[in-house]
């Protein structure tokens, strides 16, 4: 998981997504690319932070070639499902399953790659069949927001300029002319002074600043037809001040503030207006949407506090906080965990100021500009990680461990974010079920299971055992998580193999399968739960493909087990 966040944060799967995925074709090549993308990462990293990586590039395919989402999220999800079933580290069902054969056999654990063979198989098959028919299947759901996210509506604040139609008229006119974006007034801010809910008939003049409720859609419109400008900071007061109609008063109000400023404000702020006027304004600038984290630097403080636009070169333009108004100067207030920043900038300053403030991008992750030295950087230590436990050179828990450590040697994965990086719950998860497992085993539970399938289904055929236990495990999959499903199976698989005489090795990668395999609901594998809401599902859509992916991985799985696992 750790070294999987540092491929991440290395920006190395987006290299690899950007030579793989074809930008100019159709949508099935396009289909293609990405879901087998995400069929290759998922093998050597965990397949929900593939998948979650991938999303935003398959959303845009979606929108570029008029598809529902839907139709390459769910062929995403299942390839990078898929994916994760060919090697060792590609899914924690693979662990579990060679765990428990490290505890029955001398020879210890399953190796890197040896589900590697059927894992191909099952794979390459099912990506084909998604690609040529599979991602006909999926239902066709629109999402109910085109975001994907309900933000609420935004507060935020637009200056009166001397060139604005809205100069010179009333509030109840300006309202009328919003009402058609679904704007309204909420204060208004006059020399410093805010009156909330002002009398509609007031006049308005240069160089007011109303404070104006908006829905996301509807903020780059409202305000065009009255030529408004929003209002970024008190330099961007100063600066328009200044240009209307030299008002006097304005100035000396502007200079007295600008005078408590410190020495070392003002050496950035010049160093910052030389940047822009030697070409950083035409940069491309960006309005991202930010949701503030829990426990972010930000919490209790303003965006004046921390000096947004002075220290990291980012504008706050809006501000939602789901059904309360604002009570303050947008730049004066303190912010809370939850609350969505509409924020302005530059790729690269977006990049800075989200990951400093403890931020997170809604929407598409556009904003990411990884540090591109680090990416050969990542890719060399994972693949010297796999290669040292794949060819029997370190033990897996030590080549993977040493893999971490030089990460954070090279500066790759922050110390701070190295227990973020693991999914914790997953842990305790199987922390708490595989002493279960194990007493199924040691109380005769297993056993009595294994001969009650034996006698009663498979009537002693090994053929019509293996398929029992595929058969079964993907189902309990489909309601189960994966990780617990193999942890039950694992046992159980052991019994029956007993029971017959046969090799266990067959039986226990028929769990690693089945386990994986969960493609009839959203709740089986976590990465069917992840495209549930951006794909606009419902519970019933997945078995459309589901059913099929599933009877499909049966067809070949069978086969392929008895033929490089024979019994």
């Amino acid at each position: 998981m750790i070294l999987s966040s540092a491929l991440q944060s290395s920006g190395a799967v987006d290299r690899f997504a950007e030579k793989i995925i074809p930008k100019t074709a159709g949508p099935v090549i396009q289909i293609a690319g990405i879901t087998f993308t995400g069929a290759v990462l998922s093998a050597f990293m965990n397949n929900v932070g593939a998948l979650a990586l991938l999303m935003p590039i398959a959303i845009r395919i979606a929108v570029k070639q008029k598809l529902p989402p839907g139709r390459v999220l769910m062929p995403l999800a299942f390839g990078s499902i898929l994916g994760g079933m060919t090697t060792l580290i590609g899914t924690p069902p693979n662990l579990i399953v060679s765990g428990f054969r490290a505890e029955i056999h001398e020879s210890g654990g399953f190796g890197m790659f040896d589900f590697t063979p059927v894992g191909i198989a099952v794979a390459v098959v099912g990506v084909l069949f998604i690609v040529i028919i599979g991602w006909r299947l999926v239902p066709s759901r629109e999402r109910p927001n085109d975001e994907g996210f309900e933000t609420g509506t935004y507060f935020t604040e637009v200056k009166v300029t001397s060139e604005s139609k809205a100069a010179g008229k009333t509030l109840f006119e300006i309202e009328k002319l919003l009402e058609e974006a679904g704007a309204q007034v909420v204060a208004l801010i006059r020399r410093e002074m805010r009156l909330t809910a002002p009398n509609r008939r007031r006049r308005i003049f240069s160089g007011d600043i109303l404070v104006v409720e908006v829905e996301p859609e509807s903020l780059s419109t409202a305000f065009s037809g009255l030529g408004l400008s929003l209002e970024e900071d008190l330099r961007a007061q100063e600066k328009e001040v200044e240009e209307n109609n030299g008002d006097k008063k304005a100035k000396k109000t502007v200079a007295k503030k600008a005078s408590k400023e410190s020495v070392a404000e003002k050496a950035q702020d010049e160093e910052e207006e030389k940047d822009n006027k030697s070409g950083k304004d035409a940069e491309e600038t960006l309005l991202a949407e930010m949701v503030v984290m829990p426990g972010s630097r930000l919490i209790g403080r303003s965006a004046a506090d921390i000096r947004l636009r002075t220290r990291y070169g980012v504008n706050l333009v809006a501000l939602s906080r789901h059904g309360q108004r604002s009570v303050s100067r947008l730049r004066t207030t303190a912010f809370r965990a939850g609350d969505v920043l509409l924020m302005q900038g530059s790729p690269e300053a977006l990049a800075e100021c989200t990951s400093e403030i403890g931020c997170v991008p809604l929407a598409e992750r556009s904003i990411q500009v990884p540090d591109k030295r680090h990416a050969p950087i990542a890719i060399g230590i994972m693949a010297a990680a796999v290669a040292g436990a794949a060819f029997g050179l370190l033990p897996a828990a030590i080549s993977f461990a040493a893999g971490v450590l030089a990460s954070l040697a090279f500066r790759i994965v922050q110390p701070r974010t190295l227990y973020d990086a693991v999914d914790w719950p997953v842990i305790v998860l199987l922390g708490a079920l595989i002493p279960v497992a194990g007493a199924m085993a040691t109380t005769g539970a297993a056993d009595l299971i294994a001969v009650f399938m034996m006698e009663n289904v498979a009537r002693g055929n090994p053929m019509l055992a293996l398929a029992l236990v595929l058969i079964v495990t993907m189902t309990l999959s489909d309601f189960m998580n994966n990780a617990a499903t193999a942890a039950v199976m694992c046992p159980i698989a052991i019994g029956v193999a007993e029971q017959l005489g046969a090799n266990s090795d067959p039986f226990l990668m028929a769990v690693a399968i089945g386990a994986s395999c969960a493609f009839l609901t959203p709740i089986g594998h976590q990465n069917n739960t992840l495209i549930l809401g951006p794909g606009g599902f419902r519970f019933g859509d997945y078995w459309k493909l589901g059913l099929p992916m599933e009877i499909l991985v049966i067809a070949i799985s069978i086969p392929a087990l008895s033929y490089f696992w024979p019994m």
